[in-house]
């Protein structure tokens, strides 16, 4: 099914009375938690129960070709369930922080209009929030020779070197970004420079848009690296370098900041010969955790606005029944 297609059967009259609800605006369940906690299966049987529609709040899906090592839906799971903002771009194709809010918002507008329900499911917490808080976005139009400027600084100091110089300018910032996000890191810098101001203090919240139903979902710490595990030794098995090799093979550069992707990186070094393939792979599973690490930081269990379950307890019936309470539905 494509990304904009839409199931044939007609929605419950369940749906249709939300519009009764006290709460006048629609509905969104935004589904959230740490790399492979298990969020896409889930999803797509509360979508399949509820009359819904998938939203992906990940980053990494939006590339075309890159495939196994996002571990993006598979095409048996998306013909379930329809999915929006997979397969939308190719790797060259860099999308920023406005383009992903403006497409997402119209996607979830397009759901509502068909009365069916909008799950929004992702890992990049930046996404998440810029549509749960309605950020406005700090409008710096680009300035190519500074971005060109700090490019060449990052030569000479690495990336790491200048995200940890926005660390000194805003810690708060740095601390949510990837110091192997270059791109990122200069976007910060760039609006720093320009503005005089933190980047970090530019994301203005705005009203909440939707009536939002904030699903958590959490492992012990200690599972969700054995499934981190066996996921990475999976995308190996399931012919991971060769996508990359056949990425490279299109003409895409090494250097694109989509292949800056956990397991793209590390594959291209090894493929560069810059590291062995165990040294690759003890890399992609180190940096996982890192990630894992760092997911945590803009998603807290201690939020009140997030309903935690733990997969481990194979919430979905009482997920489902959550939502159902919360929306009213029987």
């Amino acid at each position: 099914m494509s990304e904009n297609s839409v199931q044939d059967d007609s929605p419950s009259g369940d749906f249709e009375r939300l519009t009764n609800q006290p709460d006048p605006r629609q509905p969104l369940v935004v589904i959230i938690g740490p790399t492979a906690v298990g969020k896409t299966e889930l999803a797509i049987q509360l979508a399949i129960r509820m009359k819904g529609e998938i939203v992906s709040a990940d980053s990494r899906l939006l590339y075309r070709g890159m495939d196994i090592g996002t571990a993006k839906p598979t095409l048996d799971q998306r013909q379930q369930v329809p999915h929006h903002l997979i397969d939308v771009a190719n790797p060259d194709h860099i999308w920023s922080l406005t383009v992903f809010k403006n497409k997402a918002r119209q996607a979830i507008n397009e759901i509502h209009a068909r009365k069916y329900l909008p799950f929004m499911v992702g890992g990049t917490g930046q996404y998440v929030r810029a549509i749960v808080e309605d950020w406005q976005i700090p409008k710096v139009m680009p300035d190519l020779e500074l971005r060109h400027a700090l490019e060449n600084w990052s030569e000479i100091v690495g990336k790491e070197g200048l995200h940890a110089r926005l660390a000194v300018l805003d810690p708060k910032a740095a601390k949510k970004i990837d110091a192997r996000n270059l791109r990122r890191t200069i976007r910060a810098l760039e609006v720093i420079f320009h503005s005089g101001k933190k980047f970090s203090l530019q994301k203005v919240r705005g009203k909440p848009t939707y009536n939002l139903i904030l699903i958590g979902l959490n492992l012990p710490r200690e599972i969700l690296y054995q499934q981190i595990d066996h996921r990475i030794d999976a995308m190996l098995e399931q012919g991971l370098i060769d996508e990359v090799q056949e990425l490279l093979a299109k003409g895409y550069s090494p250097e694109l900041p989509s292949f800056s992707a956990i397991g793209y990186r590390e594959v291209i070094d090894y493929l560069q010969g810059k590291t062995t393939l165990d040294e690759a792979i003890m890399l992609i599973k180190r940096h996982t955790r890192q990630f894992v690490r760092r997911q945590a930081n803009w998603f807290k269990l201690d939020d009140p606005s997030i309903s935690w379950f733990e997969m481990k307890n194979q919430p979905l019936p009482e997920i489902e029944s959550l939502l159902r309470c919360k929306l009213q539905l029987h």
